[in-house]
């Protein structure tokens, strides 16, 4: 029996997440249903503004019109003491006053954050049935956590980092409890980086700068494992870094019409792959 109903994923990404409000005007220009969004990493924090009950449109003046370089840090006392250049404070104040301090219960749509235990390389799910008290700001900023930038953080026995390191087993699951398919969008980017000049006396912000990019450019390139092909769709974000956040608007007005363009060209054959009905209603 055919159906119109799937589960999006919005994973990883880092600071490239005006490419996961793209793929969501993709979907809503389609005959397909959600009642379900999960998301990992950058696409936490789009997943949580629109089950919030932002517009897409509001979604994606935020995502183009923010700063980024505000929740950027470069302390190296944070970094001894707790892992990561910034604390990340300044990000979760910010998404809070978004969200307006709303708990996983006060959503009114389901929605699932995912994040990593990196003391038990297991991942940390965060929804109205396993965290109905907790702030959603606080699990996007577990999820958002990428290594060295933002500091470890506990919750519980659990050490948080970025969800987006998490193997793709650990988002493929049922995750609205009664078989409705998945579609899991992934961020992959071809950047070539520029040599970052190593000077000072004590350069170690460079060496750590290095270290992030090339983690996180390898995640972004990993191998998509062939029993998940027929449900996930991958954006080639081209030359972007997930670790960006000095882009420009352009740079960011780029990211949003790639993802939207890939959803738009790549939607109908996954979902006639997972036998679902599906009719673009809407143009951009």
């Amino acid at each position: 029996m055919n159906t119109q109903k799937i589960v999006p994923i919005l994973a990883g990404g880092g600071t490239r997440l005006p490419a996961h409000v793209g793929i969501l005007q993709a979907l809503h220009e389609y005959d397909l249903d959600f009642d379900h969004i999960v998301g990992v990493s950058g696409g936490s924090i789009i997943s949580s503004l629109y089950a919030s009950g932002l517009s897409i449109a509001e979604i994606k003046h935020i995502a183009l019109n923010t700063d980024y370089t505000k929740f950027r840090g470069y302390s190296l006392i944070k970094l001894l003491r707790n892992g990561g250049l910034s604390s990340g404070d300044v990000f979760e104040r910010w998404i809070d006053r978004l969200l307006h301090g709303k708990t996983f219960k006060e959503m009114p749509f389901n929605l699932h954050i995912v994040a990593t235990d990196v003391a038990r390389g297991k991942p940390v799910i965060f929804n109205k049935e396993n965290t109905p008290d907790l702030k959603v700001s606080l699990a996007v900023r577990f999820s958002m956590s990428i290594p060295l930038v933002f500091s470890f953080k506990t919750f519980d026995k659990h050490l948080m980092v970025d969800g987006s390191i998490l193997s793709e087993d650990a988002l493929h699951r049922d995750w609205a409890n009664d078989g409705t398919p998945v579609v899991c969008f992934r961020l992959k980017g071809d950047y070539e980086y520029d040599d970052i000049k190593i000077k000072g006396m004590f350069p170690i912000v460079q060496y750590v700068s290095l270290l992030i990019r090339t983690f996180m450019t390898t995640i972004s390139r990993e191998y998509i494992n062939e029993a998940f092909w027929h449900n996930t769709v991958v954006v080639n974000t081209g030359i972007s870094s997930a670790v960006d956040f000095g882009m420009t608007l352009a740079q960011k007005e780029a990211l949003f019409y790639k993802g939207y363009h890939t959803a738009t060209k790549i939607l109908p054959i996954k979902v006639k792959a997972l036998s679902i009905d599906v009719k673009k209603t809407v143009k951009l």
